[in-house]
């Protein structure tokens, strides 16, 4: 599908539906002062930093930060639902096409400087994508060890994330400037069932299938 725009351009527009089949992991930190030290030191204004810190949905931090949670970041309005970002999306793009380049015979592999061509000429909308959970369904709480070698040897440590339980969906367009660019997204698709989205996505957390949407 296309949209039309005021000059003439033409935009070229896929709806998804996308269905994990494993759980999501959130990937926000849960301590408001680390997230806007982050932001503030890459953000362009004030603003965006405190925007990002609002995201953070209402947790008691002390016990987050001991034991190492990460979580969804939830809208302003009505219950504060828990969404992805954009750039979320990017970088699975960005992921799925850095590994599938690779591999001889994917068009992958013929994308040059895939990580421009995906920040200038791909854009996932909205800016907040919704998880719609199925129904029945509730954030968890997902824990793993991670295992760390240092000058001190090896440390083990607790990992902590709000988990999206399977069958959670997330629906979003993806618009994008070149017209060859279609089948290569799919192919990123594709790779996104066996991948996955998010943190932990070597366990398979995160795998998902997806449908192409029509109408608008």
């Amino acid at each position: 599908m296309r949209l039309g725009q005021e000059d003439g351009d033409k935009m070229n527009v896929m709806r998804l539906r996308l269905t994990f089949q494993e759980g999501l992991l959130g990937t926000k930190s849960a301590n408001p002062e680390l997230v806007r030290d982050y932001i503030a030191s890459t953000a362009p204004t004030a603003e965006l930093t405190d925007a990002e810190v609002g995201d953070i949905p209402p947790v008691d931090v002390d016990d987050a930060l001991e034991k190492g949670t990460t979580v969804f970041a939830r809208t302003e309005c009505g219950d504060g639902d828990p969404f992805v970002y954009d750039y979320q999306i990017k970088g699975f793009f960005k992921d799925a096409c850095g590994v599938l380049r690779r591999v001889k015979a994917m068009r992958s592999e013929k994308v040059k400087a895939y990580k421009k061509v995906i920040d200038g000429l791909i854009f996932p909308v909205p800016r907040q994508i919704r998880l719609l959970l199925p129904e029945g369904g509730e954030l968890g709480i997902c824990e793993r060890p991670l295992r760390t070698s240092g000058p001190t040897g090896e440390r083990v440590a607790l990992a902590r994330s709000e988990e999206a339980p399977p069958g959670t969906t997330i629906e979003f367009e993806v618009q994008y400037l070149q017209d060859d660019l279609e089948k290569t997204l799919i192919e990123w698709l594709d790779y996104g069932k066996l991948r996955g989205l998010g943190q932990w996505r070597n366990s398979g957390k995160g795998r998902f299938s997806y449908e192409i949407l029509e109408g608008e």
